[in-house]
């Protein structure tokens, strides 16, 4: 059936569309199904407008300063969702939905405190202002963005929402262990999971949708649904109302939240590229053009509700674990949930009832999400073949970013303007991964080559041109499916070459980039035969001498091997160069 209002979205990149997906990234559910998981999305987003109302009591705001508040954040994210479902150079074109910034609530509560809105109006230009530079050099940098420092990002800001989420979900956030919190929280969470591995299709569908519905039966029963009498005392439509700007702030305090929307970026990165990762069964590499548009939305989100006083937006994890439980991932239902947070930003009625969640619900939905980040993180980083220098840069860079995490006191030797950046694991983590991976890259060339003339035997030249690949592999970080491919092609190519008394391998040489690896064999004699030939008809066999046999025997061989070689490599190239035989294998990476 046609759509009456269905427009034309930008192209997306040619996906292999994973089996277990229901809904891939270009694919429009129907309609009734499509509200469903966008009233999803807007719900699971809602909820975290908890950040903003942390720090607007961090801040000591009134009831009317908070509203305002709350409208210019979720307008922002809707902003931010709206660009990055529609895709083309101003987002990525996945289903990536906006929260508001946790790692920018302690410092946007003091800056209200000391200026209230207006003070927020600079972090706000600042932090957009950096995710478009970054969105802009972002391609630039794929060599010291690979996924193994995406992996650490993310699983680091897994592990960061541990602590929050167990006391938000145990009551310990209020002073003290709560039977009536846990109880909720494992309603909530259980039903979470249930839905999720043992529901039918439309269960999996609305998996988080009837966790939060458990969460609030179970707080109802229990007496734990408050606030809801100052619902009467909003009104029923609000128009934004951007604040007078406040442009005296400390220049230091502005160096630490560009630092924090530098991190804010690098987990947009993540986010992106576990979403691109979910919608491509043969995924590879971050797609750089989607990663920079995505940093595009963010920061053209935060000038947005810079103007009005917003706590800036960052992507939201909980609602891509709302998407890896739905298996659904189309941009459509972000465009659809970016339409509802617009409209839900001028009801404030609306938003200040979803904004009521108990705290205990949202901590279950937390823990969801760290579960799901850690485990996405961890699948990032065994995605690269590892030498020492990655488990070095992965291991320190975990040290540093859970060390202030689990040693909070640290910061405090700080000086005061950097304690929020120092303080902050997913920044040390992120920051130290950077660093790392820059540092131990020097002296690594992308370009190898072994002598074997050393050697004796036929068999060591073929274990030390395995041992080669293995090991410049995982020096150059590449993929492990595919340094496990190009080991057993080098492997069988070695075999074939060794096999003729005339052939003796005589080197071997690597190069690789993010795109390519080619692995090329250096050998004496006669050229490898790849091709299978007509030899003898097997009737023939019978009536032939033994040498014709011998070479009736060789070319079929020679056509077995030729036959794997092709099957383990992408591309393969003979022949002669300097006197000298040659096989190229090339792999696309």
């Amino acid at each position: 059936m046609a759509h009456p209002f269905r427009p034309h979205l930008p192209a997306l990149p040619r996906f292999k569309r994973p089996p277990e997906l229901l809904y891939a990234a270009d694919e429009r559910p129907p309609t009734p199904t499509l509200a469903g998981l966008a009233l999803q999305h807007v719900a699971t987003a809602l909820a975290l407008v908890a950040y903003v109302l942390a720090a607007a009591k961090i801040g000591g705001l009134d009831a009317a300063t908070t509203q305002a508040m709350v409208t210019a954040s979720i307008l922002g994210m809707a902003v931010s969702t709206f660009l990055q479902s529609w895709g083309g150079r101003l987002g990525s074109g996945m289903l990536v939905i906006h929260m508001p910034d946790p790692l920018l609530v302690v410092m946007s509560g003091m800056l209200a405190a000391r200026h209230g809105l207006g003070g927020l109006v600079l972090i706000g230009l600042v932090n957009g202002l950096v995710a478009l530079g970054a969105g802009s050099i972002v391609p630039r940098l794929r060599t010291i963005l690979p996924p193994t420092v995406a992996g650490i990002i993310v699983c680091v800001a897994g592990l960061s929402l541990v602590e929050p989420a167990l006391r938000h979900v145990t009551g310990l956030e209020a002073g003290g262990l709560r039977a009536a919190d846990v109880l909720i929280g494992a309603a909530t969470l259980a039903t979470i999971i249930g839905l999720s591995i043992w529901g039918s299709q439309r269960g999996k569908l609305s998996a988080l949708l009837g966790g939060l519905l458990a969460g609030l039966a179970v707080s109802a029963l229990s007496g734990q649904l408050h606030g809801w009498g100052t619902l009467s005392d909003a009104p029923l439509f609000g128009l934004p109302h951007p604040p007078a700007p406040v442009f005296d702030i400390d220049a230091g305090i502005l160096l630490a939240v560009a630092v924090l929307a530098l991190m804010t970026q690098l987990d947009v990165f993540g986010c992106v590229v576990l979403m691109h990762k979910m919608n491509e069964s043969d995924w590879r590499r971050p797609d750089m053009r989607m990663v920079s548009g995505g940093m595009r939305a963010c920061g053209l989100g935060n000038l947005v509700g810079a103007c009005l006083g917003a706590l800036p937006s960052a992507a939201s994890s909980a609602n891509i674990a709302l998407a890896h439980i739905s298996r659904s991932t189309s941009r459509w239902i972000g465009l659809l949930t970016a339409l509802l947070l617009a409209l839900i930003a001028f009801l404030p009625q609306v938003s200040l009832a979803l904004t009521l969640i108990p705290t205990a619900v949202i901590g279950a939905i937390e823990i969801y999400a760290a579960a799901y980040l850690i485990v996405s993180g961890i699948e990032l980083i065994a995605s690269r073949a590892l030498d020492s220098r990655g488990i070095f840069m992965i291991g320190l860079s975990f040290v540093l970013g859970m060390g202030v995490i689990l040693m909070p006191e640290l910061a405090e030797r700080a000086p005061e303007s950097l304690r929020f950046v120092v303080g902050n694991g997913i920044i040390v983590a992120g920051l130290s991964a950077i660093g790392l991976n820059l540092l131990f890259r020097l002296g690594i060339s992308r370009q190898a080559r072994e002598s074997l003339e050393d050697t004796d035997g036929a068999s060591e030249p073929i274990r030390r041109v395995v041992d080669f690949v293995e090991a410049q592999g995982a020096s150059w970080s590449a993929r492990r499916d595919v340094v496990r491919r190009a080991a057993q092609a080098t492997l069988e190519a070695a075999e074939a070459i060794q096999s003729d008394d005339r052939r003796r391998l005589r080197g071997i040489r690597g190069c690789f980039d993010e795109y390519n690896l080619d692995i090329e064999l250096l050998y004496d004699g006669p050229e490898l035969e790849l091709g299978a030939r007509a030899g003898h008809a097997p009737a023939d066999l019978l009536d032939i001498d033994e040498a014709a046999f011998q070479h009736a025997l060789d070319q079929a061989l020679s056509g077995i091997s030729g036959i794997m070689l092709r099957s383990l490599a992408d591309r393969l190239q003979s022949g002669r160069r300097d006197g000298q035989a040659f096989l190229r294998l090339h792999f696309d990476h």
